[in-house]
């Protein structure tokens, strides 16, 4: 694969992660970049030499992937850098907990019973957002045993996602 070719990927995450979630754009292109990078380990100047960015907009956007466990930084015995990776973790499917959903709807409760004398269509916000939080709560942990199922078996056929947990 070309430079261009991983930098363009690494720009339409940038572009994507910015968009859709509000990451920093180095961010997300540090993400695309670490999917696709030959080795998959690197340095902090090395990732700053291929994403043509400044050591400190690449240690910035390391802080922020590592926050979020999508990359990681290791030091192999014997050297004195650490070598930046995607953090396996970051494979994993992301807001499954029910827990969080459940903190969630808990909160919107308390708005709602601020607004226990309100007319309906005052309260409908919130209620709505109960009952998507109450629904996720419920739905998800179902939905996620249906993945592991059927990444099972894609891997047991042979086909990605590969097995790296």
């Amino acid at each position: 694969m070309s430079r261009d070719a991983q930098l363009l990927f690494a720009d339409h995450v940038g572009r994507f992660y910015a968009r859709q979630y509000g990451f920093p754009p180095m961010a997300g292109r540090l993400l695309g970049y670490l999917f696709v990078c030959d080795p998959p380990q690197q340095t902090i100047d090395e990732l700053a030499e291929a994403l043509l960015a400044s050591r400190s907009a690449i240690t910035g956007a390391v802080k922020l992937l590592e926050g979020y466990r999508m990359a990681r930084r290791t030091r192999p015995a014997g050297e004195r850098v650490d070598r930046v990776s995607l953090d396996p973790a970051s494979r994993q499917p992301q807001n499954f907990d029910s827990a969080v959903h459940e903190e969630h709807a808990a909160l919107f409760r308390e708005g709602a019973a601020l607004l226990a004398d309100a007319p309906p269509e005052r309260r409908a916000p919130l209620e709505e957002m109960i009952a998507l939080a109450d629904f996720l709560s419920e739905r998800l942990p179902a939905l996620l045993e249906e993945w592991h199922a059927h990444r099972d078996e894609l891997r047991a056929s042979g086909k990605p996602p590969s097995s790296g947990e």
